[in-house]
C-alpha cells in the first residue's frame, strides 16, 4: 500500500502570511505529500478572535507556489459557498496547480462562522441535507466546466455520520477523512461498505484517511486500510517535528 502523509497548516494565529508561505515551502521540502489548510474564518482554539486567513484564496497561492505536493482543504464548509462557483474554484485551482487539487469537503459546524458571516447555522441534519444536495450540484459543474480539470478532481468528505455522511461518501468521495479512533475505524469501514452496496458502489477503492496517531500507533491503523496520515500545525511558529517524524515512518516503512 502506497501510504501519504499531509500536513494541515491551519491558518491562524499567523499576523504574517510570510509565515504561513514559509511553512508550506518547508513543509514541501520535507517531503510531505499532502498541504492541507481548513476553511475556517476565525482560530479554532487559542485566542478566538486572533489572526486567520481564508482558505481557497490561500489554495490558489499555493498552487503556484508549490511543485509537487497535493493541496487541499481538510475541510472545505460545505455551506460557505454556492456550490456551483465553488467547483469552478476547484476547477480552476486544479488547472493553475498543474493537477494537485484535492476537493476536501464536509458538513461545517463551527458555529461562530455560520453567525458572523451570514450564513444559517441550522442544525447537524440540515447542514448535511445542504452537503448532499451541494455535492451533487459540485459534480455536475465538474463535468461540464470548460476547459475541463485537468483530470478527475479527487473528492475528499470529513466527517463519520453513519447514515448520512457515510453514504455521501459511498456516492461521492475518493478519500475519506474519519476523524475515528481505530476501532471507530474499522466498525464505520464495515458501515460504509454496506452503503456502498446500496448505491452500487464498491468503496474498497476510497482511500481512509485519519489525524496522525504515532509512530507507535500507525501500523494499526495501516492494517485497518488507512492510506492517508495528516498532521496538523498552527501558526505562528508552525513547527513540523511532529510531521518530520511522521515522514520518517513512512520512509522507514515503505
Amino acid at each position: 500500500m502506497n501510504i501519504k502523509i499531509g500536513v494541515q497548516l491551519q491558518p491562524q494565529h499567523a499576523p504574517d502570511y510570510q509565515l504561513i508561505r514559509d511553512a508550506v515551502l518547508r513543509s514541501e521540502d520535507a517531503g510531505v505529500d499532502i498541504v492541507f489548510n481548513w476553511d475556517h474564518f476565525y482560530p479554532l482554539y487559542g485566542d478566538l478572535d486572533g489572526a486567520h486567513f481564508e482558505c481557497w484564496t490561500m489554495l490558489g497561492a499555493w498552487a503556484e507556489q508549490t511543485s509537487n505536493v497535493e493541496i487541499g482543504a481538510l475541510v472545505t464548509g460545505g455551506g460557505y459557498r454556492n456550490p456551483d462557483l465553488l467547483a469552478d474554484m476547484a476547477r480552476t485551482v486544479d488547472h493553475i496547480s498543474g493537477g494537485r487539487l484535492i476537493l476536501g469537503i464536509g458538513g461545517g459546524w463551527n458555529e461562530k462562522d455560520y453567525d458572523n458571516f451570514g450564513y444559517e447555522f441550522g442544525t447537524a441534519g440540515s447542514r448535511l441535507k445542504l452537503l448532499n444536495e451541494n455535492l451533487a450540484r459540485i459534480k455536475h459543474r465538474l463535468e461540464v466546466g470548460n476547459p475541463a480539470a485537468t483530470r478527475e478532481i479527487p473528492i475528499l468528505i470529513g466527517g463519520g455520520g453513519e447514515k448520512k455522511t457515510l453514504r455521501m461518501v459511498a456516492e461521492y468521495a475518493h478519500i475519506w477523512h474519519s476523524f475515528a479512533d481505530l476501532d471507530e475505524l474499522k466498525r464505520k469501514s464495515g458501515i460504509l461498505a454496506e452503503h456502498g452496496e446500496s448505491v452500487g458502489r464498491d468503496v474498497s477503492g476510497i482511500t481512509r484517511s485519519v489525524s496522525w496517531p504515532g509512530a507507535d500507533k500507525a501500523q494499526g491503523f495501516v492494517d485497518a486500510g488507512v492510506a492517508l496520515f495528516t498532521v496538523g500545525t498552527g501558526g505562528p511558529e508552525y513547527d513540523l517535528t511532529e510531521l518530520k517524524d511522521a515522514i520518517a515512518w513512512r520512509e522507514a516503512n515503505k
